[in-house]
């Protein structure tokens, strides 16, 4: 048995790497990945949030990729619209990943969504108090002509 020392591991790990950089994804693999259609997936390429390769018709898809896919997708589960999301990620750069610019535009995009989401569910609630005494209402009257 081959005894491994720390330069073979650095190697190994190092070429798992580029293999992983390197790693492309046909349409059929990344919608069945995240459970979308085709179709939003060449949506998201006219938006510019992807950028496939192209071999002859068929797209492949980069890490890169997918992982702008996997944080708008993110993005739009917390609420952001589609513009909003592109704008936080075009912002990312691999080589500061905690960069404040970022983050600050990150929060305030939640910010903005959370008042909005306080809003509606205010408006919800008094939605569904009108709803309850038109209810009561209705139910009285019924009431009063079955007696």
């Amino acid at each position: 048995m081959q005894k491994l020392n720390y330069f073979s591991i650095v190697y190994v790990n190092v070429n798992f790497l580029q293999i992983l950089m390197n790693q492309s994804y046909s349409i059929k693999t990344l919608s069945r990945d995240f459970e979308i259609t085709p179709r939003a997936l060449r949506f998201y390429e006219d938006k510019g949030i992807l950028n496939p390769t192209r071999r002859g018709t068929t797209r492949l898809y980069s890490e890169r990729d997918r992982t702008r896919l996997k944080l708008t997708l993110r993005g739009k589960r917390l609420g952001l619209k589609l513009e909003e999301c592109r704008e936080i990620i075009d912002m990312y750069d691999p080589k500061q990943p905690n960069d404040s610019l970022q983050l600050l535009r990150l929060c305030e995009k939640i910010r903005e969504h959370r008042a909005s989401l306080l809003t509606k569910i205010k408006d919800i609630e008094e939605t569904l108090q009108a709803m309850d005494d038109v209810e009561g209402k209705c139910l009285s009257k019924l009431i009063k002509n079955l007696a």
